[in-house]
């Protein structure tokens, strides 16, 4: 589908849950967030539907979220159902890693095509800091099952913060030199708690710099199709995987944002800026026959660009990243 400014809209993100076994300090409050009762989040079978929709709308890709998703129940049942629409192409999912050791085989059986894995640290305690949870094993757990694994295209997420993690990104990185795997540097948000507790980020140029020192030229890849989302990827000399970088504050990419988002309560995001947007919930409980129109008009009007002044009420656990 095409939206109002021509770009292409082929990329959704669903959130199927609100909950998380982390308490990320720049995702979520270290009590944690009062959850969403599970009457008011979207059924898998309601998922499905609107999913559905996307597809007719020209989405080809979508990534489950959360929270983090695997808490969802039956998760691989929907991954099965996701991959058999017409015209999806990519069913990925986005994790903390904490029970991937469970549910990896049972995913990949049921054809999901990529993992994200959220890691900042390879050090449990820089780890058990930033998460406020003693999980690192669990984790560590999950990247050796994906570092051993071929059939997935799998990216590990780092958010560089200063003075948290500063020392780990070429450790991070370095997991791409013998590993098929994109290493990505993930911009800090200005969002939630990441702007209540004062956290800052590193800039993409220093990070950049700073592995070129380390490993060589970053040599820079060129994108194989319109579903890669805005990373953008390097590989240093006699690396086997990639180093990207995702910096939506300091480069804007909205001229070529192609995604949207659906949040576990069924409210569909074009922006991940702005509060405006569909309540797709209200419409598919009612058995609103027109829903399909509703999302196609709201996808029509995306925004042109984000704005992000630390008004922005949400925080990233309810929308996935």
């Amino acid at each position: 589908m095409i939206d109002q400014f021509g770009r292409e809209i082929n990329y959704a993100r669903i959130s199927v849950t609100d909950r998380c076994n982390l308490r990320c300090r720049y995702c979520m409050p270290e009590c944690g967030v009062k959850k969403i009762s599970h009457a008011e989040i979207l059924s898998l079978e309601e998922i499905l539907r609107v999913a559905e929709i996307f597809a007719r709308l020209g989405i080809k890709k979508i990534r489950l979220t959360g929270g983090e998703p695997l808490l969802r129940k039956n998760l691989p049942s929907l991954v099965r159902k996701l991959k058999n629409l017409p015209d999806i192409e990519q069913v990925t999912l986005t994790t903390n890693g904490v029970l991937l050791k469970t549910f990896a085989r049972e995913l990949i059986s049921a054809g999901l095509d990529g993992v994200n894995l959220s890691l900042d640290t390879l050090n449990a305690k820089i780890f058990s800091d930033l998460t406020r949870r003693n999980f690192f094993a669990q984790v560590l757990d999950g990247l050796k099952i994906l570092l051993a694994e071929k059939s997935l295209d799998i990216k590990i997420n780092c958010v560089p913060l200063r003075g948290v993690n500063d020392g780990e990104i070429l450790k991070l990185a370095a997991l791409a030199k013998n590993n098929t795997v994109k290493v990505r540097c993930i911009e800090l948000m200005p969002i939630g708690c990441a702007w209540e507790s004062g956290l800052k980020g590193i800039p993409t140029a220093e990070i950049f710099s700073t592995l070129e020192n380390n490993f060589g030229e970053l040599v820079p890849i060129d994108k194989k199709n319109s579903l890669q989302g805005p990373a953008q990827y390097f590989r240093p000399k006699n690396f086997v995987g990639q180093i990207g970088f995702i910096d939506a504050l300091e480069h804007k990419f909205c001229g070529s944002c192609n995604r949207i988002r659906l949040t576990a309560e069924g409210f569909l995001k074009t922006c991940l800026s702005f509060d405006t947007g569909l309540d797709v919930k209200k419409f598919l409980r009612s058995g609103d026959k027109e829903l399909f129109e509703k999302i196609r008009e709201t996808i029509y009007h995306k925004p042109k660009e984000h704005f992000f002044d630390g008004t922005t009420k949400f925080q990233m656990y309810q929308i996935g990243g």
